[in-house]
């Protein structure tokens, strides 16, 4: 039925461009995700009220499943937002993308508003990233569906999810259901802050094993409390089948039972990372989807992500952008 079934968080995101005293002000911790309550993202948002910024529907695994469907799979998202005008937009938006979205995603504003995120880009192209979960924090098992799952390729989840109880339940559940139907699992560590302070979550999302692990070196190197690469590696090794390690510029090393191999990255000039990570994850699936070995789905997803970060946003800037960008690589 599909070739993804993806589930994460559902946030709505505003992107602006700062100055290093912004974060320096507001004692942010640059290049991490942080969440945040309300009130402080009133606060933050009032701050940077006046200046530029632009606003898309978000959240990590969603990018992944909608730069899939973009490149020409078949794509369902399991989420959870309110029934206000936050969620609206984010529902409208995947669903012209031609994401299928699960009928019961949207849910009651009395049970709390519609995810947020700011994204603050500074002058490095570094994002960081405060975030309001919103309901989507009670994101559980009545936002799967169960059959879709069960019919799809692929399962992608995002570690982000690790932070809430429910939402690791949620995939707990959905591991399960993918080892009894023989579904690919493919899971993202995220950010660093999930493998610092969600771990335990993180655990049990990972069972005994997993087909396809996602991650940055920061985050491997954080999971094997270590400083060196190549022990974090063999970690990692014994927890996903695959395990894709992304180096920013450097590119990426993609791991399998017949090696480590690294591939090298596309030289180019980078305004904001964001997204770098989903479109990649996203790429390299569809890659792998088509056959393509770890080390060629690698090297796909260096080049999508490599493109992503020459402009603002965690995505390309027109749903066409992505099958063209396929055509143009080599």
């Amino acid at each position: 039925m599909y070739d993804i079934f993806g589930l994460g968080n559902a946030l709505v995101d505003t992107e602006v461009t700062i100055g290093e005293d912004f974060l320096d002000r507001h004692d942010l911790t640059k290049g991490h995700m942080t969440l945040v309550d309300d009130t402080q993202m009133q606060l933050l948002a009032s701050d940077v009220e006046e200046l530029p910024h632009t606003k898309s529907s978000g959240g990590s695994a969603a990018n992944t499943v909608y730069t899939a469907q973009a490149l020409g799979l078949s794509t369902c998202y399991g989420c959870r937002v309110a029934d206000d005008a936050t969620g609206d937009f984010f529902i409208n938006d995947l669903r012209a993308s031609g994401v299928m979205v699960h009928a019961n995603a949207q849910v009651s504003s009395e049970l709390g508003a519609s995810g947020k995120c700011l994204v603050l880009i500074s002058g490095d192209a570094e994002r960081t990233m405060m975030t309001n979960l919103g309901t989507s924090v009670a994101l559980s098992t009545n936002e799967v569906d169960d059959e879709a799952l069960q019919n799809s390729r692929y399962f992608y989840v995002e570690g982000y999810l690790s932070a809430s109880e429910s939402a690791t339940a949620a995939t707990v559940h959905c591991r399960k259901l993918c080892e009894q139907n023989a579904v690919e699992i493919a899971l993202s560590l995220s950010d660093v802050s999930m493998v610092q302070f969600c771990r335990p979550g993180l655990e049990q999302m990972l069972g005994n094993g997993i087909q396809h692990l996602f991650c940055n070196e920061e985050e491997a190197l954080a999971w094997a409390k270590t400083d060196r690469l190549d022990i974090a590696i063999a970690e990692l090794r014994d927890i996903a089948q695959d395990v894709y390690i992304t180096l920013g510029a450097k590119g990426a090393v993609a791991i399998n039972r017949n090696g480590v191999k690294s591939v090298a990255g596309f030289k180019v000039s980078p305004i904001d990372t964001t997204g770098a990570g989903d479109i990649y994850a996203g790429a390299v699936l569809f890659a792998r989807s088509r056959n393509a070995t770890p080390e060629e789905a690698a090297r796909f997803g260096n080049f999508f992500a490599a493109n992503l970060v020459t402009h603002y946003g965690a995505r390309l800037q027109q749903l066409g952008d992505y099958a063209e960008l396929s055509q143009r690589y080599h």
